[in-house]
């Protein structure tokens, strides 16, 4: 299987030679690397040239979570596999990309995503979700998966996820004009149309963030927003609640040995994350000039027919 790998990027900063040498050094080394750049004013593009790499431009203002992924499947178009990797998530080590791209011996798998492990930066709480959303279990699902999973049986995250080129074609592609959730939209309809999903926890990634309150009001306002647009994700699935009682659950047990300095935190992100969602939830009863200033992508609402 011919091998692409897809990195959207915008002033990767100082993690960038670090991410160009663990793709350096893998063991299974993609046929081609196309990094599309949304208009870099740091040094990203010119390492990334000096490392090989194929280079796209776009506007800041074209970018797009699905259109941008869907521009570089179709400009991968003589690769069998996608791979999609973020400018800040680092190969963990020599064998992850061929572990990822190992899921694609069954003829059913149309997404592998790999795990997540928190940066060495990450604070209790930034490490508590990784642990949480990509435990060290391999699993497989399907869409019958989802009465007993959830929602849950559609995650996936494009930070580190392999696509079935044929697989994405015959669905359409990832959704354009996303506002955010294009991996999971994409992962839901390829588990409807009957595919696999592969979560290869043997195929890691270092990747985290510290987020701020007012950060996890804005993502979790985003999340209920793309839940109000695409019902149809909802109705298959189910909704999110069981699943927060158990990451809240999850993560109060974790931070025991943290202190109390940690658990109000997390009391505090919680609730922001709770009253984003359901603000998000309930976007169009928001006046139009309020949405951008909640999201985590005020930009995304001001292009003409997202609101």
């Amino acid at each position: 299987m011919r091998v692409g790998l897809l990195v959207p990027t915008l002033n990767a900063g100082s993690r960038w030679p670090a991410w160009i040498h663990a793709l350096s050094i893998q063991t299974r080394q993609p046929d081609r690397v196309l990094v599309i750049d949304s208009a870099s004013t740091d040094n990203t593009l010119t390492l990334a040239r000096a490392a090989g790499y194929e280079t796209h431009l776009i506007s800041r203002t074209d970018f797009d979570h699905g259109g941008t992924r869907q521009l570089g499947v179709r400009l991968l178009q003589d690769c069998d596999i996608i791979v999609c990797l973020t400018q800040d998530a680092l190969l963990d080590n020599e064998h992850a990309l061929a572990a990822l791209i190992t899921a694609f011996t069954a003829p059913r798998v149309a997404v592998a995503y790999g795990r997540q492990l928190p940066h060495d930066e990450a604070t209790p709480i930034a490490a508590h979700a990784r642990h949480f959303n990509y435990p060290a279990i391999p699993k497989a699902n399907r869409f019958e998966d989802r009465v007993q999973s959830g929602i849950r049986t559609a995650f996936c995250s494009n930070s580190f996820a392999a696509w079935r080129r044929s697989a994405l074609l015959e669905i359409g592609g990832f959704a354009q004009g996303t506002l955010f959730g294009e991996d999971m939209q994409t992962c839901a309809r390829l588990l409807m149309a009957g595919h696999t999903v592969i979560y290869a926890a043997h195929a890691q990634v270092r990747h985290s963030h510290n987020y701020r309150v007012i950060e996890e009001f804005r993502r979790y306002f985003d999340t209920g927003a793309m839940h109000t647009m695409t019902p149809w994700l909802i109705q298959a699935f189910g909704t999110p609640g069981g699943e927060g009682r158990r990451y809240v659950a999850s993560e109060w047990r974790w931070l025991s040995s943290y202190g109390c300095r940690w658990k109000v935190r997390a009391c505090a992100s919680n609730a922001a994350k709770w009253f984003g969602y359901q603000l998000g939830r309930h976007y169009r009863w928001l006046p139009r000039a309020i949405r951008p200033r909640f999201s985590l992508h005020p930009g995304w609402w001001n292009k003409p027919g997202h609101q």
